[in-house]
């Protein structure tokens, strides 16, 4: 959950958000973390929310009880392929190993054009400025280009967000 409380809020605020708006959630599948809150909140506003998970971790008993649908794979691997080829666009909110490994993936995939699904990221109170910082810093050292860099959508707080949700999304039904 991390040890700041907005935390929790952005992920509650996020979750209503997109079932409000007729939006549906592809997301990892557990009802742990700040992804859980974000799933309950999507749930409790009656959206439509799909869970990825290996089956290694639904062992665990750490899988949501209460999602429509979900998609048992094998491992981390098929998780990625599947919530990429179900997801219209990501959006990155502040977490740990694999929320990194996640965005640095979908960028990576987008850089070689293996889709062109935005890539959002939720720079909420700035989290995520060391990280935008280093990733200059791989610009003015030669290892990114810098037109890469605008594969990142940089939303500063939920209004930002929301905007660019829309923006990147086609009509909803």
């Amino acid at each position: 959950m991390g040890t700041r409380p907005e935390f929790e809020g952005w992920a509650l605020s996020i979750g209503s958000w997109i079932a409000e708006n007729g939006f549906g959630l592809v997301y990892g599948g557990a009802s742990v973390g700040l992804m859980g809150v974000l799933a309950n909140a999507c749930l409790t506003q009656g959206g439509q929310v799909t869970g990825v998970i290996p089956k290694h971790l639904a062992k665990e008993e750490i899988v949501h009880p209460g999602l429509q649908n979900l998609l048992e794979v094998d491992n981390m691997f098929d998780r990625k392929s599947i919530m990429l080829k179900y997801s219209d666009l990501f959006v990155v909110l502040p977490g740990g190993f694999g929320t990194l490994d996640e965005l640095f993936e979908v960028v990576t995939l987008a850089q070689l054009k293996q889709h062109d699904k935005p890539v959002i990221l939720f720079n909420g109170e700035g989290f995520f400025d060391p990280l935008l910082m280093q990733l200059n810093q791989m610009v003015v050292s030669g290892f990114i280009k810098e037109k890469y860099l605008a594969l990142l959508h940089i939303a500063k707080d939920l209004q930002s967000l929301f905007a660019l949700i829309r923006k990147h999304s086609g009509p909803q039904s």
